[in-house]
């Protein structure tokens, strides 16, 4: 990976052009970061990416989040958003917050003038910064990634645009191409919350099975190209919910889980389940709970 002093200049309207491979929705608490960095793992595994680079790439995103958290809201509570681009030769990571914006942390001598800066530009071929409509920063990120494969480009606007973020210890991730990344991405993340909610061990290992299972079926269960999941946490309790499926798909999800000697893995695991509507497609939603 290109080191040294990094060059600005990313042209946001660039990227727009093609969403992101995944949003994260997230309240700029600390444990958060966490999920940021196992999201970042996930998405190495599926493009191939070197554990050099992603080691480089974590340290700097884990950077710039860490911004968001101590200083974006002055204390308060307020929303982190990344998105992910894996573009073979390149990844890039936006991190963006709607908070103070750059020029009062600047005039505080706050981390955009101290450690944070250096080490970003240090690890990324390209940053740039730039203030938000309304407040806040972005964070633009770019790292040289020879040798990962190239995640297949999905239609415009599919993962872009507000999620509604997560609030509290909560998570939204919008995840596209849905196939190869649901299987990378989201075991490592219902671990993740199922570990925070304090389940026992092996109620996250069943948490796990849950996310192999919809992983493992979920592209077949929507056309829409994208995958959003949504997840609150309270103590000993996940509540998942998944869409956009196809009419029909979440049923085709719950079936498709079945394992021989277990059944329907999604029903046995889930304390409950349910389908909503979202206009035309459905929304699959489950509850899993720690009743020890």
């Amino acid at each position: 990976m290109a080191r040294g002093v990094a060059s600005v200049g990313i042209d946001r309207r660039t990227w727009m052009a093609a969403p992101p491979n995944i949003r994260l929705d997230l309240s700029n608490r600390p444990e958060n970061v966490v999920l940021v960095r196992e999201t970042l793992a996930g998405v190495a595994e599926a493009v191939g990416l070197d554990a050099a680079d992603l080691d480089d790439i974590r340290t700097a995103v884990t950077e710039a989040c860490n911004n968001v958290v101590l200083h974006a809201y002055e204390g308060e509570e307020g929303a982190l958003e990344v998105e992910i681009y894996a573009m073979g030769g390149s990844c890039s990571v936006f991190v963006r917050d709607r908070g103070i914006g750059l020029q009062q942390q600047a005039s505080e001598d706050q981390w955009i003038v101290g450690i944070g800066l250096p080490v970003i530009e240090a690890l990324a071929s390209h940053v740039d910064f730039e203030e938000t409509a309304g407040g806040g920063t972005e964070v633009r990120m770019q790292f040289a990634t020879p040798g990962a494969h190239t995640l297949e480009p999905t239609s415009e606007g599919e993962t872009s645009g507000s999620a509604n973020g997560a609030k509290g210890a909560g998570a939204s991730v919008t995840i596209a191409p849905v196939a190869p990344l649901a299987r990378t991405v989201l075991p490592r993340l219902l671990g993740v919350l199922a570990a925070r909610a304090h389940f026992s061990t092996d109620r996250i290992s069943d948490a796990l099975l849950v996310a192999d299972a919809l992983s493992a079926h979920a592209s077949r269960s929507t056309s829409a190209g994208h995958l959003r999941i949504k997840v609150t946490i309270e103590p000993r309790k996940l509540e998942l919910s998944l869409g956009p499926l196809d009419a029909g798909g979440a049923r085709e999800l719950v079936s498709g889980s079945t394992v021989d000697g277990v059944g329907r893995v999604l029903e046995k695991l889930s304390d409950h389940l349910d389908v909503a509507l979202d206009g035309s497609y459905e929304v699959l939603d489950l509850q899993l709970t720690d009743r020890r």
